[in-house]
């Protein structure tokens, strides 16, 4: 009598290998893969995080067509309907707190950071959001002239803006540069934080989901030193915003950017403190334009309106 064949048992986890979550860039509002075909894997304790995409220098000429192309229609649209949107993606990022606080812990930030940080992200779109109707009352102005005119100086967005994201507060320090870009009507192109970039992808994923034109936020995620050079030297890239504390770093870029006279903004701060919110952040991706108007004289006795 032949033998009944023994059951086959699950394979224990040191038996298997995982299936890694690819991580796609985020570019025109779809997720492509990178051009290069190059992925890699950062490492917490010993554990990969998945497989992340290395950015290309056609990824970065991609991200920079698909950001000027959605520019001009976001800065057209109603200072109060930029606000209502980026109140929805706080909205959406308060729907997959739990998603994001999971992937800030298999970063390794403690239960209690992941959950400050996420929490801090939220309330942070919440505040510029609120700002995005209001910052030209504080900055315009209507300037005294001798000449029989009115004057007036306006806030008018850069373009296109190129954020190199903070390496240690991946998902705070990406909302903290991307929320006062966009709300002063510009678009912009992330550099994620290259060891813990989980957070700014599935980022994408919520302005995915929401009312966020596609090409307005694009995020990238590979090497920055690789390609510094790339997106300083753009032509089309009118402005770069550096999180971080690499002074060569900081150097290769103002250098690489004096070449098409673009402005390097560096931040370096506890994005966590109340005062690393501010509106000066919208005004520092704004130009300030001054309009001349003519008074129009009526009647012999020169009064105007």
């Amino acid at each position: 009598m032949s033998k009944a064949p023994k059951k086959k048992t699950a394979a224990t986890d040191d038996e298997r290998l995982p299936v890694l979550k690819t991580y796609k860039l985020y570019v025109g509002g779809k997720f492509p893969r990178t051009e290069s075909g190059r992925y890699y894997e950062p490492q917490v304790k010993g554990k990969s995080l998945g497989n992340i995409c290395q950015a290309s220098r056609k990824d970065v000429r991609d991200a920079v067509v698909a950001a000027r192309a959605a520019q001009s229609g976001w800065a057209g649209r109603t200072p109060c309907n930029r606000g209502q949107i980026l109140y929805r993606i706080g909205e959406m990022l308060e729907g997959r707190a739990e998603q994001f606080v999971t992937e800030l812990e298999q970063q390794g930030l403690s239960h209690k950071q992941a959950q400050t940080e996420t929490i801090a992200s939220i309330d942070r779109l919440v505040y510029y959001a609120g700002w995005c109707d209001k910052y030209q009352q504080i900055f315009s102005s209507v300037n005294p002239v001798a000449s029989s005119h009115f004057n007036f100086s306006l806030l008018e967005p850069t373009g296109v803006v190129f954020i190199v994201a903070a390496e240690s507060s991946p998902l705070l320090g990406l909302v903290s540069l991307v929320a006062p870009v966009i709300a002063g009507g510009n678009s912009c192109i992330v550099l994620a934080s290259e060891s813990k970039p989980l957070s700014a992808i599935t980022f994408g994923e919520v302005l995915h989901s929401s009312d966020v034109p596609g090409g307005v936020v694009n995020i990238l995620t590979g090497n920055k030193q690789e390609l510094a050079q790339h997106f300083a030297r753009h032509l089309d890239i009118n402005s770069v915003a550096y999180d971080g504390d690499d002074s060569e770093f900081l150097k290769t870029l103002q250098a690489d950017a004096v070449s098409n006279v673009k402005r390097v903004r560096h931040y370096q701060c506890d994005w966590h403190r109340d005062d690393s919110a501010n509106p000066y952040l919208i005004k520092d991706f704004c130009e300030i334009k001054t309009t001349w108007h003519p008074i129009e004289q009526i009647g012999a006795s020169g009064s105007g309106y």
